[in-house]
């Protein structure tokens, strides 16, 4: 029987280089666009080590690309940090 507290597909995690190329953003852009609430936050991985999963922010870059505006997106990394409590 699978665990049901933690999710059923493979979780990837990127480090920030990856999200960088994958958003075109640099450092400070992505860590703006957590604290403005419409970029998921990292997730801690190690005592000086952060990662972001992978199908958090993809869900995002699709979100930009499909138009949509800062407050679906920001309801989409709500509902992104929400699902990673369970």
């Amino acid at each position: 029987m699978a665990n049901q507290k933690y999710p059923q597909h493979d979780i990837t995690l990127d480090r920030r280089p990856a999200v960088e190329a994958a958003t075109g953003k640099r450092r400070s852009a992505i860590y703006l666009d957590v604290s403005r609430g419409v970029f998921p936050p990292p997730i801690r991985i190690g005592a000086r080590a952060v990662a972001w999963p992978r199908h958090e922010y993809q869900q995002v870059v699709a979100a930009r690309v499909a138009g949509r505006g800062d407050d679906d997106i920001r309801e989409l990394v709500n509902r992104l940090v929400a699902a990673r409590k369970g």
